[in-house]
């Protein structure tokens, strides 16, 4: 099958490090590149848990843009085994079922939860992360019967959704009704992202929030908060016409564009009834502010908006993918004693009085019709226009994209 495969390794990080600061297109379109389209065997079943799924759609997540481009903290390192295939977020059909799975059929169509923790690894007794529910904070991400691996499409034993097949645990599978279609399934996996960060950090009907970035997640934060009946004011910072739209489309009460010089500080801090005051050098700040931050751009400039936009007491949500940030204003952190969650995956979550997975979750508020995310799914390409394809998702302004989606034949 072809896939698209990531192998890393110190004179590879060097080089392609130096040259990316020449070129960046050379990250993706170079013989020395980390990232190769190759012909590779189906991944192999570990045991008789598992079954094999073939690929419909694999999304192209802002986590694999920041892995290609070599903008990813070492310190995940420990948890990837080299090489893999890319690809955690997919929709598919069973195609090959182990002898000790019972309740799941060839043919049916799926989506994936793509972390890997004990139960996947076949590991016993399960950590206590895995006990409590919170199976993404998994203590054993590097061990077990499979190599190291945060999620499917980080491990060199699963494969990923950026080929042909993948090989899952059977309690990683999510079944589909026929209400969801394929262009909702493939975006369960961000959706879940967001709403676990929701469902972990609810606001109240009375809350004012500020959503930063209006990429896939920041959209699905709102998409979210209303699926769940949150009727709280939500603000969201953009950057482009067509973000604004999908924006208000699926909840925010306001929009604020982002640009370089300070004009929107002062629109969105008038949206949350707040003041702008002037230090003696450097950006304003904001008295006042939102009760919820959801960070959803993770860089240095959303991150510090992040700080300045949130209330005395407040919380800052941080969905988005930061790792390395230099100068970084802490400022506002101790000043106004905000209190800071990280965000990462989905694991379990409390709805409707029970603890469900979160990915189980997205599907219940999905098969009503109620929600329906497909707009978000703007460009599809197949394997062999990777490069057109990473260029587009990589590419916002220019190309009008939000979620762009792998076909692998």
């Amino acid at each position: 099958m072809k896939a698209l495969q990531f192998d890393l390794n110190i004179p590879k990080y060097v080089f392609s490090k130096a040259i990316g600061k020449i070129n960046p297109a050379l990250f993706i379109d170079s013989p020395f590149s980390c990232l190769q389209l190759k012909d590779l065997e189906r991944p192999k079943l570990p045991n008789n848990d598992w079954v094999e799924v073939k690929i419909k759609y694999g999304g192209i997540c802002g986590s694999d843009l920041n892995l290609i481009y070599l903008n990813d903290s070492p310190s995940t390192s420990p948890f990837v085994s080299f090489p893999f295939t890319m690809g955690h977020e997919l929709v598919g059909t069973i195609s090959t079922v182990g002898t000790n799975v019972g309740d799941i059929a060839i043919g049916q169509r799926v989506v994936i939860d793509p972390v890997l923790s004990c139960e996947a690894r076949n590991i016993t007794p399960s950590c206590e992360e895995c006990r409590k529910g919170n199976y993404n904070l998994c203590e054993h991400m590097n061990n077990g019967i499979i190599s190291p691996g945060l999620l499917t499409g980080t491990c060199k034993d699963t494969g990923g959704s950026w080929g042909g097949y993948l090989v899952a645990h059977k309690s990683q599978i999510i079944t589909l009704p026929d209400t969801i279609d394929d262009e909702n399934g493939i975006l369960i996996e961000p959706f879940s992202c967001a709403l676990h960060a929701v469902l972990r950090n609810k606001p109240k009907e009375t809350d004012t929030v500020i959503v930063i970035g209006a990429g896939v997640i920041g959209l699905c934060v709102i998409a979210a908060i209303r699926a769940l009946k949150i009727n709280c004011k939500i603000i969201t910072l953009v950057k482009h016409p067509f973000q604004a739209e999908l924006a208000n489309h699926f909840g925010s009460n306001e929009v604020v564009f982002l640009s370089r010089q300070h004009d929107y500080v002062y629109k969105a801090a008038k949206s949350c009834d707040a003041t702008v005051l002037k230090p003696i050098i450097g950006s304003p700040i904001v008295n006042g502010g939102a009760d919820i931050i959801y960070e959803c751009a993770g860089n240095p400039k959303s991150l510090q908006d992040s700080f300045r936009f949130a209330r005395k007491g407040g919380k800052v949500v941080l969905i988005g993918l930061a790792s390395l940030i230099e100068k970084l204003d802490m400022t506002m952190i101790w000043l106004n004693e905000l209190e800071i969650k990280g965000s990462f995956a989905y694991s379990s979550d409390s709805f409707q009085g029970e603890q469900r997975k979160t990915l189980e979750i997205a599907v219940e508020l999905l098969k009503t019709n109620e929600l329906d995310l497909s707009p978000l799914l703007t460009h599809r390409f197949p394997l062999e226009d990777y490069r057109e394809a990473l260029f587009t998702a990589g590419n916002k302004r220019r190309k009008q994209a939000v979620k762009v989606v792998f076909e692998p034949s």
